[in-house]
């Protein structure tokens, strides 16, 4: 019978779920050298965008810790720039998670709270959520 290869295993040290719009980003911190892995491929091939990966990354440079993890994102829904967005959050998750002494600067920073702000969805009767159709008087 097979045995399982215990020494190959990696060890999450903390993780941490992210949202914004409809993306949502399952973050996983691990020990490293700073290796950002997005859906299986690099952060640069990913996020093709440099301001886009940037995001991903601030919080590493709020709580001064670039280089010392590695992260290893899954992330589905939504577009490009509500993605990193939504993996900025989750990381920020991910090292409260591991520490707790990394929440009062993240928190300053803006990166703990989810951002709210949805599409609002279309009504029936109407053009959209807020358009009306033209009103015809004879």
């Amino acid at each position: 019978m097979a045995t399982k290869n215990e020494g190959n295993k990696n060890i999450n040290l903390g993780h941490g779920v992210g949202r914004r719009k409809t993306s949502v980003a399952r973050v996983y911190l691990r020990d490293g050298n700073g290796k950002v892995t997005i859906n299986g491929k690099d952060i640069a091939v990913y996020f093709v965008d440099a301001i886009n990966a940037a995001k991903v990354v601030q919080p590493f440079e709020v709580t001064e810790t670039q280089g010392k993890y590695d992260l290893v994102i899954t992330v589905a829904g939504g577009g490009i720039c509500a993605q990193a967005e939504a993996c900025r959050h989750g990381l920020a998750r991910a090292l409260v998670n591991y520490d707790e002494a990394y929440r009062h600067a993240l928190h300053e920073a803006g990166f703990m709270t989810r951002d709210p702000r949805m599409v609002e969805r279309k009504k029936y009767g109407q053009k959209g959520a807020r358009r009306r159709f033209q009103f015809s008087k004879r």
